[in-house]
């Protein structure tokens, strides 16, 4: 049942902007008959900022996951579990003033474990509902399941028949009721452009550092001086100002000026990150060159997934060398 006359409360996972970004689409949709309410941190806020100037944003706990250059994302996860824990039970007592402080009829929440309240409805958005590991499989989705069954339901955006997230949404094992509701993105609603300039490569970078500058580093010394025309998103304005004469470098980019470089792009290279896959779906991209954040399972294992479904190609940090020989 759609919302209809309630006040709402949203907040995405800060980790990298795939959250925030899928929830844009959510945003816009509930906004037309309700109240809505935006959680926020440092890392997304100005997104929603963007999307959104009139909408309410209340500060929320930040997870601050960071990456590392040498350590496995899971054994980095590992490291910092003690401390996301205690993010965990923050937002949950965040949660309680706001709903009381504001009178949230719905919570929504995208990846947050502590968004939830016995006081209200709330929802809990993931596309992993059966997590991919290379160690502790069972005790990790023991756990996952365990903190996504304090929500009233779960929506899943996928569809059975779609299979965009393949087994990562399984629901055999979730006991609260499980909506899948189809594939969501900031850039499915927005007008077809005129703009019809053809772009070679779009390069769109995203993630935690330090492995968004690495990636960012060794493809703009890859394509400089390429007879090709190649714009790269960056996803960062940190760093020093970067120049190529054959390359266009954006901090970032957002709504129909994003959907133009997609729609306009002969070949886009990005991560393989859930969100990201859903926006190059949504705008029929074919050619796609997937380089998943390395340690990061779940993008290892939807690369793969989406190379053979789909005919990505997809290439480890290590083995990039192999994509310039071939381009």
């Amino acid at each position: 049942m759609t919302p209809v006359n309630q006040r709402i409360f949203i907040s995405p996972l800060d980790w990298g902007l795939g959250h925030a970004s899928r929830c844009v689409s959510i945003i816009q949709d509930l906004k037309k008959n309700n109240t809505i309410v935006i959680g926020t941190t440092d890392l997304n806020a100005f997104l929603f900022k963007y999307y959104f100037p009139e909408l309410e944003q209340l500060t929320v706990p930040s997870y601050e996951i960071h990456y590392s250059k040498f350590i496995p994302l899971w054994l980095k996860l590992m490291f910092q579990s003690f401390r996301i824990r205690k993010v965990i039970k923050l937002e949950s007592k965040f949660l309680k003033d706001i709903i009381e402080k504001h009178n949230i009829d719905l919570v929504i929440s995208d990846n947050r474990f502590g968004m939830y309240s016995e006081k209200t409805h709330c929802v809990f958005i993931t596309h992993q509902l059966n997590i991919k590991s290379p160690l502790f499989t069972s005790f990790i989705n023991k756990l996952n399941r365990k903190f996504i069954h304090h929500f009233s339901e779960v929506w899943v955006p996928d569809t059975i028949d779609l299979g965009l997230s393949g087994s990562l949404s399984d629901a055999s094992q979730i006991k609260i009721p499980v909506k899948y509701i189809g594939p969501i993105s900031a850039l499915m609603h927005l007008p077809e452009s005129h703009n019809k300039s053809k772009i070679d490569i779009l390069i769109l970078l995203s993630g935690i550092e330090p492995l968004r500058t690495e990636l960012e580093t060794v493809l703009l010394k890859k394509y400089e001086g390429l007879n090709k025309k190649i714009v790269i998103v960056r996803g960062t304005n940190r760093g020093k100002e970067i120049r190529r004469t054959n390359i266009q470098v954006i901090d970032f980019a957002y709504g129909e000026e994003l959907r133009n470089l997609i729609v306009n792009a002969e070949t886009v290279i990005c991560r393989s990150g859930y969100s990201s896959l859903m926006d190059l779906y949504l705008l029929n991209k074919k050619k796609l060159i997937l380089i998943p954040t390395p340690g990061q399972s779940e993008q290892i294992y939807l690369a793969k997934l989406w190379k053979a479904k789909f005919g990505a190609e997809v290439y480890e940090m290590k083995d990039l060398n192999k994509l310039f020989k071939i381009r």
